[in-house]
């Protein structure tokens, strides 16, 4: 899809602290895929590559806290909680051999064609973008291909349309992390595309998979904090590590828990692996 770039409100402050301060941002015009990157066309990369993902080859751990530590093959996957105890609350398992084709390890089914590629770092995401003639977006290019020329608004859909999230994006229903009722027809990812395109024919911009952009994370967009971030990006709660920004939530953003299903929304991922519900898309420069 070609949008054509202009002036938007980036920012937010009526949620997180991280999503402040409104600002006005540019953007020049570009092309930027209709869905997220699927498990198929990442398997067509590799075919044609040879390449082997961050989570095949394993890579680096938390320096700041084991200096030399190396990670195994492998990726971080979601499993839900059955009981609401806090000692239940470790949602989050490291799953040997778990990679994109099979984002949640060698014991479970492999990914849908059709499916978001999940299991993906920025490095693997920017070396498919490169493949393909693209690359990944900044920040304020996702954000305002996610606002779909509804700028200001705080979802990706009028206000009046607050109550109908179930029929806009794949999110979680219920309690999180212990009861999805699948109101939306998913209780993990959807194929891409399942979901109404935003106004700008885009899809899944928000919910269904977070997704990789280029931009280092920063604790706020307050210039002091985009400084202290500099190239390796700088998030206050994982102290030394380079992190990047995704964005657009998850299929496991709730509204009573990570309310991050919207353009604004924005989060520090370590660079040094991937995750079950983290995928990207890619952008091409306009000539």
């Amino acid at each position: 899809m070609t949008l054509e770039g202009g002036c938007f409100e980036m920012g937010e402050t009526r949620v997180y602290r991280e999503e402040a301060p409104r600002h006005e941002a540019c953007v020049t015009a570009f092309d930027i895929t209709r869905t997220e990157i699927t498990v198929g066309q990442f398997a067509a990369f590799v075919a044609a590559t040879g390449y082997k993902s961050s989570a095949e080859t394993g890579g680096i751990g938390d320096e700041a806290q084991a200096p030399g530590m190396t990670l195994p093959p492998g990726g971080a996957v979601f499993h839900p909680v059955q009981r609401s105890r806090p000692s239940d609350l470790n949602w989050w398992r490291w799953v040997d051999g778990a990679y994109w084709q099979q984002p949640r390890g060698p014991d479970e089914a492999a990914a849908a064609p059709d499916h978001p590629v999940t299991q993906i770092t920025q490095t693997d995401a920017a070396a498919f973008a490169a493949w393909a003639g693209g690359r990944l977006p900044t920040e304020s290019e996702w954000e305002y291909a996610a606002r779909g020329g509804l700028d200001g608004e705080l979802l990706a859909w009028p206000e009046a349309e607050r109550a109908a999230l179930k029929d806009k994006a794949n999110t979680w229903q219920g309690v999180f992390p212990v009861v999805n009722t699948e109101d939306d027809g998913y209780a993990g990812v959807a194929p891409v595309a399942s979901f109404p395109p935003n106004g700008f024919g885009l899809h899944d911009m928000v919910g269904n998979v977070w997704e990789w952009t280029a931009t280092p994370y920063a604790p706020s967009h307050a210039e002091r904090d985009r400084a202290l971030a500099g190239a390796n990006g700088l998030d206050f709660a994982q102290p030394g590590i380079a992190v990047g920004t995704i964005k657009g939530g998850s299929y496991l953003c709730a509204s009573s828990y990570c309310y991050r299903f919207r353009p604004a929304a924005r989060q520090a991922q370590d660079l040094g692996y991937g995750t079950s519900h983290i995928g990207f898309r890619i952008v091409r420069d306009r000539p």
